[in-house]
């Protein structure tokens, strides 16, 4: 019998990592693959142009949810997803990924049905339970039956919290996947053409964490640090819908608008964004999933944040956490070539999405 298999988009990251899956997927003859897309983030170009970017079909259920507070956003998942699985779709396999308010929604939804469920992404940790993010991760994983991890350190973090070694299983990093699957795509964007940039003398920025850009004194500090490096190199800010709101109420919006060597400019979908993040001299975010992506590229990764979930990336990449404070310092080290090189992590090699498609083939839905 054919089995149906359920992967839950929410957003922007959960696109680019449920992607690979669903061409590995798609064709197969045991499954159907079905794409819900919750809804919790709805801007155009931080939703639905990413599913044209990476070739995937509208959903095949759209719950609608968008924004809300937290308990908000998670109970109208759970009340619209379960309909989905009482009423219409009961689906043989579950997949959730990375660590927004729908993962664990769905993640909840899934495992009280009974419903066998996946974590893609697990085991990731920043042992920061101020983030919402963390809550969703401690969550997901505490509850799923399946925990796909992508690096050694989070296969530790599950270890050390009592999950049994069968549920564990490292299966990669699939946002290496998404990449390679549109690496020709992205290298023809040419996207620091299109801004009047030269490849490899810019800076990348993208900005969104509360931590950063919620609060006056800390956006000011980072408004004048970015000033500041704007001076040595130009700067390309892809600018957050929060961020931007930020921005606009303390009164921060023009003093960088008007600077010669900043361009700030609406989100940018995948392909062009990660075109200029590949020619980018460094990288300035708070992202989680650019941490990874400079690691596989080699990039300088400047992250403002005082801890992430992704270590491996500070272990063995090219990431460092910084202070807003520290941000220009920092860019002189990049500058002045004494910056860590970094390697590859294991299984960070295009390949995640066939090696969870065979996982599920031969043992998950075998029977």
């Amino acid at each position: 019998m054919t089995k149906t298999i359920h992967l839950i988009a929410a957003a922007r990251p959960n696109f680019m990592k449920i992607a690979p899956l669903y061409h590995a997927l798609k064709d197969q003859d045991w499954c159907q693959v079905k794409i819900i897309h919750t809804g919790q983030h709805y801007d155009a170009n931080m939703s639905d142009n990413i599913f044209a970017d990476l070739s995937l079909p509208q959903p095949h259920f759209h719950l609608g949810v968008g924004s809300g507070t937290h308990a908000e956003q998670t109970g109208n998942v759970m009340i619209a997803y379960e309909k989905i699985c009482l009423e219409e779709e009961r689906p043989d396999l579950l997949v959730v990924v990375g660590d927004v308010n729908s993962t664990a929604a769905c993640a909840m939804v899934g495992t009280k049905l009974h419903i066998p469920t996946a974590h893609l992404e697990a085991g990731l940790r920043s042992g920061d339970r101020r983030m919402p993010e963390e809550i969703n991760r401690l969550v997901t994983d505490a509850i799923c039956d399946y925990l796909w991890t992508p690096s050694p350190d989070a296969d530790e973090n599950l270890r050390r919290e009592g999950h049994p070694e069968s549920r564990i299983q490292r299966l990669g990093n699939i946002m290496m996947d998404s990449f390679e699957m549109l690496r020709e795509r992205i290298v023809a964007e040419d996207s620091p053409t299109k801004f009047g940039l030269t490849p490899q003398k810019y800076a990348a920025v993208t900005l969104h964490r509360p931590s950063n850009v919620d609060e006056a004194d800390t956006l000011s500090t980072l408004v004048d640090q970015l000033l500041k490096v704007a001076e040595k190199l130009p700067i390309l800010f892809a600018v957050h819908p929060r961020t931007r709101g930020s921005l606009n109420n303390f009164s921060l919006w023009d003093t960088l608008n008007n600077h010669p060597n900043i361009q700030l400019v609406d989100p940018v979908s995948y392909a062009p964004f990660m075109s200029l993040v590949m020619n980018a001299r460094l990288i300035i975010t708070d992202s989680g999933g650019i941490q990874e992506e400079s690691t596989y590229l080699g990039i300088p990764c400047l992250t403002l944040r005082e801890n992430t979930e992704r270590p491996i990336t500070v272990t063995e990449g090219t990431n460092r956490l910084v202070n807003p404070s520290a941000l220009l310092e920092h860019v002189d080290l990049v500058l002045d070539g004494k910056w860590n090189e970094g390697q590859k992590p294991d299984y960070w090699d295009g390949q995640t999405a066939i090696r969870i498609r065979e996982l599920i083939k031969n043992d998950i839905l075998a029977s």
